[in-house]
């Protein structure tokens, strides 16, 4: 009879062919998926090369350029032809190609390209993300992504698992970004640290898949190896007819062992800005209200879904974003794009005064369409706010929800939906 194991264990038991692993065994796992993009794939592509002359599976290596793309300078062009170069070469059929890109961890759920019970590494520390659909995914560094290409397999220490157990009722106008952001500064940037997350309770069963997605990316920024939930009916109806792969449900044995858990009542948690340089510096969006910004971007990885373009618009219909106040609308993926076409919300964004952009990472890393100049301030829905993360190292970035980064380009400081009437 095996022990009583998390979700994490299980799923990363089975891709080590083993009937149970403990928090701190190490392990060889064959790997589903391997990721990368255009400012990492580069190292991993030089990896590849030092060990074969094929990828693994050119089914199973995802190749997204987002970050600078499309090309922003000669560098980041030359990074894109790398890469480029290489799916053509080896025949990678998950690569997309601007036109067809988005931001790489809103873009391969929407594609049906990850699906539940998967086990994946992306050079990109983001890719934790996938954990809202009942994956265990991580990220990893360039070398370690070339190595999995090549091979197919990884090594890995078995984490423990944080349990959070969220239940009640949430209070109007609080997002799956507050919640993640509440949990940040609860247990701060190392409190996760080389730990599974694993997200439970009423108030995650009653969130949207998009919801969701947000709160297992910024895993990562409490220190996590990965971030999960347990698939349910929200993720089969997200999943089934549009994964590409039969996929495998894995759930926490009643009696498995956590590390900690830790109860949140729904009530307790309000719109929540974190404030400079770290996301777990955060205070509720209330006793925000005397930072002026210069800037407002709502996008990313994080918060560049749909739901998120619509949070954003119901706040800016009949707007008029702040004069002293850029705000830089970045759809995550060109479905996105086209449905806010549809659903009118470009409109919206448009008679605001946003300043729309095709999918791409942006200003999120201090690339492009976005830049801040020194001691300005921007909002934004972006996942860190570091020193000199999004420009000039006296810079400064407020990390917040759709309708909270709108609400405050309206009102030329951070603020709240509700203070607009």
């Amino acid at each position: 009879m095996t022990r009583p194991m998390t979700m994490a264990e299980k799923i990363l038991a089975a891709h080590a062919g083993l009937d149970e692993v403990v928090p701190g065994q190490l392990i060889e796992c064959d790997l589903d998926l391997v990721l990368a993009n255009d400012v990492t794939a580069p190292i991993a592509i030089k990896t590849v090369r030092q060990i074969t002359d094929k990828v693994f599976d050119p089914e199973r290596v995802l190749l997204v350029p987002d970050h600078y793309v499309p090309n922003k300078d000669i560098k980041s062009a030359e990074q894109a032809k790398i890469v480029r170069d290489f799916a053509r070469e080896q025949g990678v059929t998950h690569f997309y190609e601007v036109g067809c890109m988005g931001v790489e961890h809103a873009l391969l759920p929407e594609q049906g390209v990850v699906g539940a019970g998967d086990l994946i590494i992306g050079a990109d520390s983001h890719t934790c993300t996938y954990g809202a659909l009942g994956a265990f995914s991580t990220g990893v560094g360039s070398t370690d992504a070339g190595v999995g290409m090549a091979t197919g397999k990884a090594w890995f220490k078995v984490p423990s698992t944080i349990l959070f157990k969220i239940n009640g009722k949430l209070n109007p106008g609080v997002t799956g970004k507050d919640i993640i952001l509440h949990i940040i500064g609860m247990i701060g940037v190392d409190g996760a640290l080389y730990q599974a997350m694993e997200f439970t309770g009423d108030v995650i069963a009653n969130l949207p898949m998009d919801e969701r997605l947000s709160i297992s990316n910024m895993a990562i920024e409490a220190g996590g190896k990965a971030g999960l939930i347990e698939v349910d009916d929200v993720t089969r109806t997200y999943l089934d007819g549009r994964v590409e792969r039969p996929y495998t449900e894995y759930r926490s044995d009643p009696d498995a062992e956590y590390a900690q858990v830790i109860e949140i009542d729904g009530a307790d948690i309000v719109p929540t800005v974190a404030f400079p340089h770290l996301p777990s510096n955060t205070r509720p969006v209330a006793e925000a209200r005397h930072v002026k910004i210069d800037q407002a971007v709502i996008g990313s990885c994080t918060n560049g879904r749909l739901d998120d373009m619509r949070q954003a618009a119901e706040v800016l219909k009949g707007r008029k974003v702040h004069p002293d106040v850029r705000c830089i609308i970045i759809p995550a993926t060109q479905k996105v794009y086209r449905q806010c076409m549809e659903e009118g919300l470009m409109d919206i964004f448009l008679e605001a005064n946003c300043a729309v952009s095709t999918p791409t990472c942006g200003p999120c890393l201090g690339g492009y369409m976005g830049i801040l100049a020194a001691g300005e301030r921007a909002i934004a829905t972006t996942n860190r706010n570091f020193v000199g993360r999004m420009g000039a190292p006296t810079s400064e970035i407020y990390l917040s929800s759709p309708a909270v980064a709108a609400a405050s380009a309206v009102l030329g400081h951070i603020g709240l939906p509700e203070d607009l009437d």
